[in-house]
């Protein structure tokens, strides 16, 4: 990163899964620093969707580098998520042509149902495969399976956990990681978001917000999602040995097959 910037420039890994982040801060500027981020970054910052893009260089070897301001403030809490604003940027970002257009250019597809099914049962490993909870979930997505079909595709962030929107101080709200973005039923990111920090009987409530409205159709879609990446994510976590966690997921995989829809 020196190479790209200089060295007078403090630079410090920023974390995440990749190892592919940095900050780097000089005289008071601070800017966010990713190797080979995706061009879809480009759409987003002309959105308004994550922090502005200051600029992208590329290496001698290929590597993409993009800069992005750095942004004093805060990840939303659990709380927070009941809050209009994420409403309302989430809408923005299943209605924007512009962001869809870009990801079907860089050739994405539209996340079919079936395509999810296959890609659970894959991450379903035989020990997984011996609960009888993960064979029920399974079973239950198979059946289902032609009951989630919806014509309407969009842009999907596919995991919008609280830490990944980003308030900053003058109160501007981003939604940030989009290395997991798909073309798919927007019922993928409203189920994930209203099952895991809204309560039931808010729901309708908090989907005005997002101007639709809680019908049958909506509920099932969105259970059947929710009950597919829980099992992925059980999955995750168990290749990483995450045993408490796993737990967790497990117990509400069993309440999302108790529940129904």
């Amino acid at each position: 990163m020196e190479d790209v910037l200089g060295s007078d420039w403090e630079i410090s890994p920023a974390g995440g899964a990749t190892g592919e982040a940095f900050y780097a801060e000089k005289n008071g500027k601070k800017l966010f620093l990713k190797r080979n981020s995706s061009p879809f970054l480009a759409v987003l910052s002309a959105e308004g969707i994550v922090p502005k893009l200051v600029w992208t260089k590329r290496m001698e070897n290929g590597d993409v580098i993009t800069a992005q301001h750095w942004l004093n403030g805060r990840g939303l809490k659990p709380k927070d998520m009941k809050n209009e604003h994420v409403a309302e940027l989430l809408k923005k970002i299943h209605r924007s042509y512009e962001l869809l257009d870009m990801l079907k250019r860089l050739g994405k597809e539209p996340l079919s149902p079936e395509t999810l099914l296959e890609n659970v049962k894959k991450a379903a490993d035989l020990e997984l495969l011996e609960l009888p909870v993960i064979r029920q979930a399974l079973c239950y997505l198979e059946q289902n399976v032609t009951e989630v079909q919806h014509k309407e595709a969009v842009v999907c962030h596919c995991d919008i956990h609280h830490n990944n929107w980003l308030l900053s101080e003058d109160n501007q709200l981003y939604l940030i990681d989009w290395d997991g973005a798909m073309i798919a039923d927007p019922a993928i990111d409203l189920g994930m978001l209203l099952y895991t920090y809204i309560p039931e009987s808010e729901w309708d409530e908090w989907l005005k917000k997002y101007g639709a409205d809680l019908t049958d159709d909506l509920k099932v879609r969105m259970h059947w999602y929710m009950l597919a990446q829980v099992i992925l994510s059980i999955s995750f976590l168990r290749k990483k040995n995450n045993e408490k966690e796993m737990a967790e997921q497990l117990e509400f995989l069993n309440a999302l097959l108790r529940k129904g829809h």
